[in-house]
């Protein structure tokens, strides 16, 4: 099979970023009024681009070390992105956890972390059905802010496609947030206790941490005593990409470009776009859109998968096995990862195709309490991610990387962790409007599990 990586690319001939049109498009709202909404996408494709084409070949070809096992993928974030939580305070304690758990990944756990927000554009949610019951009120489902509100009552359930622009626009401003914080001293490594957060300081997980800054800290003031100059990007700086999943297509359509340089189209929405379980058909829109864009994909893979489909897909979204470009995201649950993942491992291992294998260890291992609250428990969530480790070991592939639903914020929303979170616990603070997700302290506790695994 044909091996590619780092070379400049061209989109496929035969697609271009309206033939996706051609297709059976799921999961895509019943706007009311095409009018409004082709007009606002029509203003959307004149606006400037949310990211570079130069940033999206430089975290495919990161990615492409992860394939081998010389990085690892850390990409992480809310369920759904909320307009009203697209404030400065959010964005950074969002980013601060991050950051955390990328030193921890990197300095314990030895290995180069690529660091991928699920942030700027992670407005759009999937589901189920086409309506809800909400307090015994059947309502059309919310689908995430860029198309409805969660309010609980009929018209705010209607899709509104000036939600798109402020979709676009609340991504713009948290990248502009997130850019300055990378590169304008907030994550310099120096900066490693002022992440710790007050409540995570005062925790288990919160003093592991603080151990591990003090080490790197002493590192750095080691390299500045013997004269190596530590006032380097390197130190001072951090790479950090944006993900989303690519499910508005209209959206994604019109913020795709074709780069100057190269000449071929990046969707410029977000440096990575994801297929989700109920829009990877192989003869759908969404393969159909993100076959011919040149952004890393990545394609969320259930326990109940079809072998020669999954091999199909690889072929359409990645015909020339570049590496970098195919990111697998196994979603399978603790009950049934130990069963399924293997032989998905071994088909394409022997296959040789470039993958790097992602384990989402939250959707799969979500269930409902008694206080009624959807939720997970953290040691599910940890059961899997050993697993899925102990598993690529044992079939002699590369665990390349952890997708999580996590937030800054000291929610309560996952049961379970160094604090113990029990069931009754939930109400305190529950704040999502879709997925539960990991808190801050949560997140650290996962980051040095998955470290010890890394290292050994």
């Amino acid at each position: 099979m044909k091996t590619t990586m780092g070379t400049a690319k061209q989109s496929p001939i035969d697609w271009t970023k309206t033939s996706w049109h051609n297709f059976t498009a799921l999961q895509q709202p019943k706007w009311p009024d095409r009018e409004v909404y082709d007009k606002v996408l029509a203003n959307l494709s004149r606006l400037p681009p949310l990211v570079f084409a130069g940033e999206i070949r430089e975290l495919k070809a990161m990615l492409a070390k992860a394939v081998v096992g010389d990085a690892f993928l850390l990409q992480g974030g809310d369920c759904s992105e909320d307009f009203s939580q697209v404030t400065a305070p959010k964005i950074r304690e969002t980013l601060k956890v991050l950051l955390q758990m990328a030193v921890i990944l990197t300095y314990a756990g030895g290995k180069p972390v690529i660091k991928l927000g699920r942030i700027a554009g992670q407005f759009a949610k999937p589901r189920s059905a086409d309506t809800e019951m909400v307090n015994g009120v059947e309502l059309s489902s919310y689908r995430g802010d860029m198309v409805n509100s969660p309010d609980p009552i009929m018209e705010a359930r209607i899709p509104d496609p000036n939600r798109i622009l402020q979709g676009y626009n609340m991504a713009a401003s948290t990248l502009n947030l997130l850019r300055a914080y990378t590169r304008g001293g907030f994550a310099a490594l120096h900066r490693v206790h002022a992440w710790n957060q007050e409540f995570v300081v005062q925790s288990p997980m919160g003093r592991s941490y603080e151990r591990l800054a003090k080490q790197i800290s002493q590192a750095i003031q080691f390299m500045e005593t013997i004269g190596i100059a530590t006032d380097n990007p390197q130190i001072n700086q951090a790479q950090f990409f944006t993900s989303h999943e690519a499910l508005l297509l209209g959206y994604e359509e019109a913020l795709t470009r074709e780069d100057s340089t190269s000449g071929g189209w990046y969707d410029c929405s977000a440096h990575m776009l994801w297929i989700g379980e109920r829009t990877r058909q192989i003869d759908g829109a969404h393969v159909e859109f993100l076959r011919g864009v040149l952004n890393p994909i990545g394609v969320k893979i259930g326990p109940d998968y079809d072998l020669e489909n999954v091999k199909r897909l690889i072929t359409a979204l990645n015909p020339e096995n570049e590496a970098g470009r195919l990111t697998l995201i196994t979603r399978l649950g603790m009950k049934k990862v130990e069963k399924v993942l293997p032989p998905l491992l071994r088909e394409m291992k022997k296959e040789g195709f470039n993958i790097v294998w992602s384990c989402d260890p939250m959707h799969a291992n979500t269930y409902t309490a008694e206080s009624g609250h959807k939720t997970r428990n953290f040691n599910d969530i940890l059961s899997e991610i050993t697993c899925f480790f102990e598993t690529h070991w044992a079939e002699g592939t590369i665990p390349g990387g952890i997708h999580l639903e996590m937030t800054g914020d000291n929610v309560t929303e996952c049961t379970g962790g160094a604090r113990n979170i029990v069931d009754a616990e939930l109400a305190n603070n529950y704040m999502t409007t879709c997925d539960p997700r990991l808190n801050a302290e949560q997140s650290l506790e996962v980051a040095f599990q998955i470290a010890d695994m890394i290292r050994s």
